[in-house]
C-alpha cells in the first residue's frame, strides 16, 4: 500500500453560530486551502464529507455534492458522505486513507460540518436523541447523558473514582480551550466552577459535558508522492483501527466502565503504526462526557484499568505529564459539532506535529493519536507521526 499523509488543515470557529451550514463549509474549506500555498480546488481529486443530521438541522441532503460545488472542487476519483454519528469525521478520514493507499486517488479533502443549533434549542436536544435507538432507548429517556452517567456510576462504584476526579477533566479541557481561538468556550474553569455547575445526569455536571456546537473542519489527505510536492512537513497516517460491540446498551459489555471495542481499535492502530501507548505524545480523545476521557486513558493503555481518576488528578494527562490529552480543549471545551469533531482532532494533531500549535504546543511531539466513539460500543482510533515509518 502507498504511504498516506495529511498536508493541510483548517478549522472554523466553533460555537452557537449565526453562520449557515454552507458558511461553515466555506470557512473550514478556505482555511484548509490557505494552509497549502499554491493549491487550488481544481487540484483536489476527491471529497468526503462527514455530517450527521443536515436533513434535520439544515433541511439538506446530497451533502458531498453541495460541499464540492461550494468549494469549487470537481471530484474525479471520490465523492461521498459519511454518517457514523460522533465518529463520522474520522470514518471519513479512513475512507480517504483507504482510497489513497490503494492507489485510487492521490489528493482528497475530508470535511466535517454540522449546524446543530437550529431551529430551536428544544429541537436540537430532540435531534441528538437520534444517535441512540430511538424506539427502544431514547423514548424511555436513555439518551447520551444518562447512558454515560451509568458508565460513570459503575466506574465510581468499582474503582473508587470520585466526582472531583471527573471534574478535573472538565477543568483541564476548559483551560486548554482558553488557548484555542476556535473553541466554543474561551474563559477556562476552576474546580469549584465545575463542581458547582448544574447537575445533568448524576454524577455528570454541566461543565463535565460537551455542548451542542456548530462548526466545520477540513484536512487534505495525500499520497506520499503528492505530499512531497505540496509540503516539506507532511504528517503521516501511521495506523488506524475501528471496532464495534453493539448499538443498544443491552448489546454492550455487562460492565459499562469497560469498553473492549476501544481497546481492540487501539491495539489494531498501535500494531499497524509500530508504536505503543508510551510512545504517544498527545492524544485527542472523545470526551463527550468526562467519564469517556477517563475510560479512554485506560482502554488506550495510558494507565491501568481503574487508575484513570488518579491519573488525571496527578496531572499525568496534562502538559508535563505522561501524555497531553485534548490540548485544543476536547469536546468539553472546544465543542462537539458531531461530523466535524474527528476532522478537527486530526487538524489539531497536524498543527502539533508541525510545531504550529502556538500556546497549545506540546513540546517535542512526534506521535499523535485521535479517538472517536459513537456511543460506548463503537470506536475509531488513528495514529499520526512526523515520520512515515
Amino acid at each position: 500500500m502507498k504511504k498516506v499523509a495529511l498536508v493541510g488543515a483548517g478549522v472554523s470557529k466553533f460555537g452557537v453560530r449565526k453562520a449557515t451550514y454552507r458558511d461553515l463549509i466555506w470557512e473550514a474549506g478556505k482555511a484548509c486551502f490557505d494552509s497549502v500555498p499554491g493549491l487550488k480546488p481544481k487540484d483536489v481529486e476527491g471529497l468526503v464529507v462527514g455530517s450527521v443530521m443536515p436533513e434535520r438541522t439544515a433541511f439538506q441532503s446530497h451533502i458531498s455534492s453541495l460541499a464540492a460545488e461550494a468549494l469549487g472542487i470537481k471530484p474525479t476519483a471520490l465523492s461521498a458522505r459519511t454518517e457514523h454519528m460522533c465518529a463520522s469525521g474520522t470514518v471519513g478520514i479512513r475512507y480517504a486513507y483507504a482510497f489513497i493507499a490503494s492507489g485510487l486517488a492521490d489528493l482528497v479533502m475530508v470535511l466535517g460540518v454540522e449546524k446543530l443549533n437550529q431551529p430551536s434549542g428544544d429541537e436540537a436536544i430532540l435531534n441528538m436523541g437520534t444517535g441512540v435507538d430511538r424506539e427502544w432507548e431514547a423514548a424511555f429517556g436513555l439518551t447520551a447523558p444518562p447512558c454515560f452517567a451509568l458508565a460513570a456510576q459503575r466506574h465510581m462504584a468499582q474503582y473508587g473514582t470520585t466526582e472531583e476526579q471527573l471534574a478535573r477533566v472538565g477543568v483541564k479541557n476548559h483551560n486548554h480551550a482558553a488557548k484555542n481561538p476556535n473553541a466554543h468556550f474561551s474563559k477556562g474553569a476552576t474546580l469549584d466552577q465545575v463542581l458547582c455547575s448544574k447537575m445533568i445526569a448524576t454524577p455528570l455536571r454541566l461543565f463535565m459535558c460537551s455542548p451542542i456546537t456548530d462548526g466545520a473542519a477540513a484536512v487534505l489527505v495525500a499520497s506520499e508522492e503528492r505530499a512531497r510536492t505540496l509540503t516539506d512537513t507532511p504528517v503521516w497516517i501511521r495506523g488506524t483501527g475501528q471496532a464495534l460491540d453493539g448499538f443498544q446498551l443491552t448489546s454492550l459489555h455487562d460492565d459499562y466502565a469497560h469498553w473492549p471495542a476501544m481497546k481492540r481499535a487501539a491495539d489494531a492502530a498501535y500494531a499497524m503504526a509500530g508504536v505503543g501507548p508510551t510512545d504517544v505524545d498527545l492524544a485527542e480523545v472523545h470526551d463527550c462526557f468526562a467519564i469517556a476521557e477517563l475510560i479512554a486513558y485506560e482502554e488506550l493503555g495510558f494507565c491501568k484499568k481503574g487508575e484513570a481518576g488518579r491519573f488525571v488528578a496527578a496531572g499525568r494527562s496534562d502538559y508535563g505529564g505522561d501524555v497531553v490529552v485534548n490540548p485544543r480543549g476536547g469536546l468539553i471545551g472546544c465543542g462537539h459539532p458531531l461530523g466535524a469533531t474527528g476532522v478537527a482532532q486530526a487538524a489539531e494533531v497536524f498543527a502539533q506535529l508541525r510545531d504550529e500549535a502556538g500556546p497549545r504546543q506540546v513540546a517535542n511531539a512526534d506521535i499523535g493519536l485521535t479517538h472517536n466513539n459513537s456511543g460506548m460500543g463503537e470506536h475509531v482510533v488513528m495514529i499520526y507521526g512526523r515520520e512515515a515509518t
